[in-house]
């Protein structure tokens, strides 16, 4: 059975470290951890493939910016014969709390760009991985900035990204009740420098 990561976020350099790529920073990390192929650009994404275990698996980072992601990944769908059960979406949310993770399959975009377009190109089945970003700590930051502003505690990021790299075969075998177990109680973190 063939499964679809997608980790949303803006292409760029400018963008890498920032809390609206974390889908791109954790499907980055899944690659290396099981070592999938490199990242190739096709369909208008970067493309990586290989096994995780048992399960074949394509990760795609839509190399569109945040708002346009739907594109890409319903070629991808089509192309490969994807069902939309199968297909595992990570992102960025701001109205949960820092580098806490939900998981849930379809509903609303909550105002979130990236899975509107998503929403709207393949519809509303697929399963989303909800990065907590958290919000602005004070009411200076506006909300677009803040997503688009680097995290101040990476190591807690990769941290949590580690934690849902250990579990994400359970995402795979279909245990989806596990994993959200597993990562419940994660350790709470802030995101201020240390």
């Amino acid at each position: 059975m063939l499964y679809l990561l997608v980790g949303l976020g803006n292409p760029g350099k400018e963008y890498e470290l920032t809390r609206h790529n974390v889908g791109f920073m954790i499907i980055d990390a899944i690659a290396q951890s099981f070592l999938l192929s490199d990242f190739k650009k096709k369909h208008n994404a970067l493309m990586s493939s290989g096994n995780i275990k048992s399960h074949k698996v394509i990760l795609a980072k839509p190399y569109t910016f945040m708002n346009n992601s739907g594109g890409p990944i319903a070629n991808i769908v089509r192309l490969y014969k994807i069902p939309l059960d199968n297909v595992i979406v990570f992102h960025d949310e701001t109205d949960i709390d820092f580098c806490t993770i939900r998981i849930k399959q379809g509903g609303s975009s909550a105002g979130h760009n990236g899975l509107k377009s998503i929403d709207t190109s393949i519809g509303r089945n697929y399963w989303r991985i909800r990065f907590g970003i958290g919000r602005p700590n004070n009411g200076r930051l506006d909300l677009s900035h803040h997503v688009l502003s680097q995290f101040n505690n990476l190591n807690a990021v990769n941290n949590t990204i580690s934690t849902i790299i250990e579990h994400i075969t359970l995402l795979l075998d279909n245990d989806k009740s596990t994993f959200k177990n597993k990562i419940k109680d994660l350790i709470k973190y802030e995101d201020i420098s240390n």
